[in-house]
């Protein structure tokens, strides 16, 4: 037993190594690009040097989106049940409370680490898996913390935005802090830790069917407001980054939060 619980603990000593180094190269690149490309007023058309490029990654992605996830999601959406359209949405909001707990502890907000702890805890436990989120029933506030936030906190600039194929809207800071949030999700979620190969890739594309779903209602509003869909979601974006990174304090918000509408 002694023999198991040492390598237990030297097992979970070398993965925090292994994320410290990612963390420290990630801050290295996310602020050297930042600082060469960062331009001078966050909204203006200035902060979208790479424009043609990102017009052409968006195009791409509006096609995957409107050939094939678009219509699984509506499928999905036809035929599932609400209870348990809301308790997979739960189990995977339960998960990605473990990327929030580890960004709270590095920014050293630590009221918001306790209460991401709590709520994982609670709902991985009573809430069977998180299926159900009985921490919000107590009143357990969810909050949201990523790496890209972690570096804006420490000062690092947004720089150009970016938009990312497949996972559309993104900048210089929070593309590698992406990355990084998606290693420490492979080291310590036990879906990925846990879980044969298949599995995983089961729950991910699970994962990516749900969130497209939630956004169906969003997408419509967005296709009906916007006159130039790229530039509302790039504003909206950008304004919506900004407001995370000072949680909120003296942003205004845009008109339809559009910061979850992924590819």
């Amino acid at each position: 037993m002694y023999v198991i619980l040492v390598y237990n603990l030297t097992m979970l000593r070398n993965k925090f190594k292994k994320i410290y180094k990612v963390f420290t190269l990630t801050f290295a690149i996310a602020l050297s690009a930042s600082l060469a490309l960062s331009a001078k007023d966050v909204f203006s058309s200035d902060e979208d040097p790479i424009e043609p490029i990102n017009r052409a990654v968006f195009g791409f992605n509006e096609v995957i989106d409107d050939i094939v996830l678009e219509p699984v999601a509506n499928g999905y959406r036809a035929i599932t049940p609400d209870p348990v359209e809301r308790s997979v949405s739960n189990f995977f909001n339960n998960l990605g409370e473990i990327n929030t707990i580890v960004n709270s502890t590095l920014q050293m907000k630590l009221d918001k680490t306790v209460s991401s702890t709590s709520r994982f805890v609670i709902n991985s436990t009573v809430g069977i898996f998180g299926l159900f989120d009985i921490a919000s029933m107590l009143g357990i506030e969810r909050h949201r913390e990523d790496f890209g936030q972690t570096l804006g906190h420490y000062g690092v600039p947004a720089g150009p935005y970016l938009v990312l194929p497949f996972f559309g809207p993104s900048t210089f800071r929070d593309a590698p802090g992406f990355y990084t949030d998606t290693l420490v999700e492979k080291s310590i979620s036990p879906v990925h830790t846990e879980l044969h190969h298949e599995e995983r890739q089961a729950i991910q594309a699970t994962n990516v069917i749900d969130t497209r779903a939630n956004l169906l209602q969003a997408t419509k509003i967005l296709d009906t407001a916007a006159k130039d869909k790229y530039i509302f979601l790039r504003e909206s974006y950008l304004q919506k980054r900004a407001k995370m990174i000072v949680d909120g304090k003296d942003i205004q918000d845009f008109e339809i939060d559009v910061l979850e509408i992924n590819y």
